[in-house]
């Protein structure tokens, strides 16, 4: 075993050298560029628009990590992109003529809209694991926990009831499944309608171009809004609480979607969502299990930014009150969390800057050797918290629609 530049935390064990792919950057890039053939379900997946040569370097830097700590375990991270050139295009792995995968603007590049990358990065999620199956994670997500060994426990084991993996934004009653990160084998029932009620939410009024007002479609009725609590001011005007929640639910319309399914009893389908949810889903709580550094400074992006570029104290130097504070959340993550989404997108209108804005603002900021952003980095590449997260115990709840699937009641 190497010696270990950053002291590892309790609860927290080194993953063997020997398990992992420690070769440069470049060779790793290489296999990132060239995966080998689909031959099972043991695919990680990513999307950026022009390809992983051109994403922003701190989330290559994620995305080499799930290689590194992965590959040796069977699994493929396949980072698909819309670069007409690229033998990683989407179009390689499926059909953008077929109705039923993509709706007309995702196929003709007519997707508009502050956010049109981001609902074209949402449309490819569950039509890939529907065919493929594997994980489905945003290019910002980083993960810490042992994605293997909880797969291996959870969706491939035969044993096991549960056939979905996530996190679940809120409490047991609630039906707030992250988009950011899915996984799930083939063909996955609750993803399968959830994509059938998205395709038809972009098939209103002739064909939609853009997820605005999407909310308030009929076929979403029952669903509650998100962020029903939060506001913000820009440029003179106060957006309330009524208004925020429509534009996020608006921006994350597929989780909206997939809520309405998780909640759906549609005896002419034979579907009973709820209590699909109550037996088949492993929902992980979003806040310790992948937002905990957020929960640990109340959302202050720049606080972060701080605390993470802060280097730790020398041989003998006194650990300051900021040092201290990095410390304890670097060690909090790495022991108690799953995964670490860094938000972008609409979030930074509400809250303002995000760590994951200013890494990207800020080159190379989150690399830099003796920081404990730096430390936080080496831990989710070379360790693995000893115990995986609890799963929620869902409960079977009141549906929040009874009918078809597509039918308005």
């Amino acid at each position: 075993m190497e010696s270990q530049p950053y002291p590892i935390p309790e609860g927290v064990d080194a993953i063997p050298n020997e398990a992992l792919d420690a070769r440069p950057d470049s060779e790793v890039d290489y296999d990132l560029l060239h995966p080998r053939a689909i031959s099972d379900e043991k695919n990680i997946w990513f999307f950026w628009h022009q390809g992983f040569s051109h994403m922003h370097p701190y989330t290559q830097r994620t995305v080499r990590s799930w290689h590194r700590r992965f590959s040796k375990k069977g699994w493929v991270v396949r980072v698909v992109d819309r670069n007409p050139s690229s033998p990683l295009n989407v179009a390689n792995v499926l059909d953008l003529n077929d109705p039923d995968t993509f709706p007309r603007a995702f196929t003709d590049g007519t997707i508009e809209g502050d956010y049109a990358l981001q609902h074209t990065s949402d449309l490819v999620r569950w039509p890939l694991l529907l065919k493929y199956g594997g994980v489905y994670a945003d290019v910002g997500f980083i993960q810490i926990g042992d994605l293997d060994r909880m797969w291996n426990e959870t969706v491939a084991n035969s044993e096991s009831p549960y056939e979905i993996l996530s996190y679940n934004c809120g409490g047991v009653d609630d039906r707030s499944l992250t988009n950011y990160f899915l996984a799930s084998k083939k063909n996955n029932p609750l993803f399968l309608r959830s994509h059938r009620l998205l395709l038809e939410l972009w098939a209103a009024d002739g064909g939609r171009t853009s997820t605005e007002g999407m909310h308030s479609s009929p076929l979403l009725k029952g669903v509650p809004l998100m962020g029903s609590s939060l506001s913000f001011e820009e440029d003179g005007k106060v957006f309330g609480p009524q208004e925020v929640s429509k534009m996020l639910s608006d921006y994350i319309i597929q989780g909206q979607a997939m809520t309405l399914v998780m909640g759906l009893l549609d005896e002419e389908d034979g579907w009973n969502g709820p209590k699909y949810c109550a037996n088949n889903i492993f929902a992980i709580d979003y806040m310790v299990g992948s937002q905990l550094i957020n929960e640990m400074t109340s959302w202050n992006g720049p606080k972060q930014f701080e605390l993470m570029s802060l280097p730790l104290p020398k041989e003998g130097e006194a650990e300051s009150a900021d040092q201290q504070k990095a410390r304890e959340i670097v060690e909090a993550c790495l022991k108690k969390s799953f995964g670490f989404k860094l938000a972008h997108g609409l979030i930074l209108r509400v809250l303002g800057d995000t760590l994951g804005s200013l890494w990207r603002k800020h080159t190379g900021a989150d690399d830099v050797p003796g920081t404990y952003g730096h430390w936080l980095r080496y831990g989710t590449s070379h360790w693995n918290p000893v115990e995986l997260p609890t799963r929620q115990e869902f409960k079977v709840i009141e549906p929040y629609k009874t009918g078809p699937l597509l039918r308005e009641v």
